[in-house]
């Protein structure tokens, strides 16, 4: 148990109803962006764990997670009741392979997300190496309404110190106030994503990393496979990097 500390509660900032994002402090180890750690509460007579993937770059001592309060969840429902000054416990190694080291280089990466998997890319892009290995990013979100659309201002502030970041919200059930209408996946089969670059789109010229729930993580792996893209392997290197949000 040595690898659990104390982390304190620094500001709990809420989004929506359900949706908030936790900072906390604690002296956890050097991390990748992209990686996740464990919080940890004591439920009862039980302790419950779960991981989260880091918001935050490695170099800032905010440590951030992004949640979502789910209405059975038992853990959830105890992180979102936390105020300044109460105490979590962190995993002080984050660990996970959901990092740009895993990724080969391209002319253009596109980061897609449903809901709080959003989380890891908002790391990585804060992180700044992703300039070093692509010209072009697009940072994808889909999400159920409107206002689950959180982190903005932060998004904004990237795209303003690099103009080729992309950012394309995707709204499934009202009508989009900003971006595209439907699921992730229908914007890629029908090529839509790939029209806001305006940049050729193959298996020589684009990255993928998705990152959310199981469904959309498979369907959007099928899609692309069928347009000749091909999986991320160590020993045998593609273009679909992934990782389950759930």
């Amino acid at each position: 148990m040595s690898n659990w500390i104390e982390a304190k509660v620094k500001d709990v900032k809420w989004w929506t109803d359900s949706l908030f994002s936790l900072i906390v402090n604690a002296d956890v180890e050097p991390f990748t962006a992209g990686q996740f750690t464990k919080l940890a509460m004591q439920v009862g007579d039980k302790r419950v764990a779960r991981a989260y993937s880091y918001v935050n770059a490695p170099d800032n001592p905010d440590l951030e997670f992004y949640l979502i309060n789910v209405e059975d969840g038992q853990l959830s429902q105890q992180l979102a009741q936390l105020k300044p000054g109460d105490s979590v416990t962190i995993e002080r190694r984050a660990t996970g392979f959901f990092t740009l080291d895993e990724v080969p280089s391209s002319e253009q990466l596109y980061m897609l997300s449903t809901g709080t998997a959003l989380g890891p890319f908002i790391s990585i892009l804060e992180q700044g190496d992703v300039w070093q290995k692509f010209e072009h990013v697009h940072l994808v979100h889909g999400v159920r309404l409107n206002e689950d659309l959180s982190y903005q201002q932060r998004i904004a502030a990237l795209q303003k110190q690099n103009p080729n970041l992309h950012y394309s919200p995707v709204v499934s059930r009202e009508s989009a106030s900003v971006g595209f209408n439907g699921r992730i996946t229908d914007v890629i089969k029908d090529h839509r994503l790939f029209e806001v670059t305006g940049k050729h789109v193959n298996p020589d010229t684009a990255q993928f990393m998705i990152c959310g729930n199981p469904e959309m993580v498979k369907d959007t792996t099928a899609i692309l496979l069928e347009l000749g893209f091909s999986r991320n392997r160590r020993r045998d290197p593609g273009q679909i990097t992934v990782e389950q949000y759930w």
